[in-house]
């Protein structure tokens, strides 16, 4: 049985609802998946529970490895907090994934415990779905927060297809800004892909997903703080990322049609074998990027570092120090 069909059979959930003004406003389910980080997760629960919206919300703590431990905060009027173990992969998708089997919400998102929504998000997301109801999810800008810096990165005011999210990860639809129609998710789009290699760009795969099914929208504006660390949780797993980027183009072969698009994910994997110390392979991808596209920056980076003259890390701290990543 497929992932989506065993979504089906386990929610058994009616169809939902598209919101418009006679009704009212749907209910959230927002799955957070935490291990270890109390202080980051308490923060990102007390923001969603939070929110300046009238509908129900339910905030769905994972806890992945480990068992659940109450977070301290007071729900509200109109609000829920649940704590499960996250009992599939371990893993971020694995806790997502249980969050979705179990929520009760007419629409589903997600947030990680180090982020942080502002007041205004769901409402105005709502807002937007209601515009756009062929929608299957919508995204925010966001507010990438990396040591003292604060860099907005507006999302695009237009309607997002396909080709759009080949091209380019599209980092502002980030998955602490998504907003999904849950019986979409569940009948069409499917559950998040556990079997990527690490967990890596679980996220991005989700999304070229939900692109097939209809064109996701975004609000402009900046609704979500994202925290960007200085080492990532997959930093130095480089081995991991090659294995996870070769996984996603073997899933979705349609980059092949997508210069662009291809020299991003070839500069990716020479960037990752230059962190492995393998100069040649680095090298070797890297100019492939180039020919696809000459103007794919991380090729340059990813050459850069393939002559041992600049550090890994120092590349990848002037990234986020600009809003961006490698």
């Amino acid at each position: 049985m497929s992932e989506s069909a065993a979504a089906k059979t386990t929610a058994k959930r009616q169809a939902t609802p598209i919101p418009d003004p006679g009704r009212p406003s749907p209910s959230v389910s927002v799955v957070v998946a935490t291990r270890d980080r109390p202080e980051l997760l308490r923060r990102a629960v007390a923001a969603i529970l939070g929110q300046r919206y009238e509908g129900f919300v339910e905030c769905i703590v994972v806890f992945d490895q480990s068992d659940p431990v109450p977070v301290d905060v007071e729900p509200g009027e109109n609000r829920a907090l649940r704590h499960i173990r996250n009992e599939r992969t371990p893993g971020l998708a694995g806790g997502r994934n249980t969050g979705i089997l179990v929520a009760n919400g007419d629409l589903v998102a997600f947030c990680d415990d180090d982020d942080e929504w502002l007041p205004g998000k769901l409402g105005a997301q709502v807002e937007l779905m209601d515009r756009h109801p062929e929608a299957p999810l919508v995204s925010t800008g966001i507010v990438v927060s990396y040591g003292d810096r604060e860099i907005p990165r507006l999302a695009p005011d237009r309607a997002l297809a396909r080709p759009d999210f080949l091209r380019d990860r599209i980092m502002e639809v980030h998955p602490s800004t998504v907003l999904i129609r849950r019986q979409v998710l569940l009948d069409r789009i499917g559950l998040v892909d556990e079997e990527i290699p690490g967990g890596y760009g679980e996220d991005y795969e989700f999304l070229l997903r939900a692109v097939d099914v209809g064109h996701i929208h975004a609000v402009h504006e900046p609704l979500v703080r994202v925290l960007w660390s200085a080492r990532s949780y997959f930093f130095d797993r480089w081995k991991m990322i090659i294995s996870a980027l070769h996984y996603l183009l073997e899933k979705h072969p349609d980059f092949a049609t997508e210069p662009v698009g291809i020299a991003r994910i070839e500069a990716q994997l020479a960037f990752a074998h230059a962190g492995l110390g393998e100069m040649r392979q680095a090298r070797r991808w890297a100019f492939r990027a180039c020919r696809h596209n000459w103007r794919e920056q991380r090729a340059y980076a990813a050459l850069l570092a393939s002559t041992r003259l600049v550090k890994i890390d120092t590349i990848v701290k002037m990234a986020h120090r600009s809003g961006r990543g490698i």
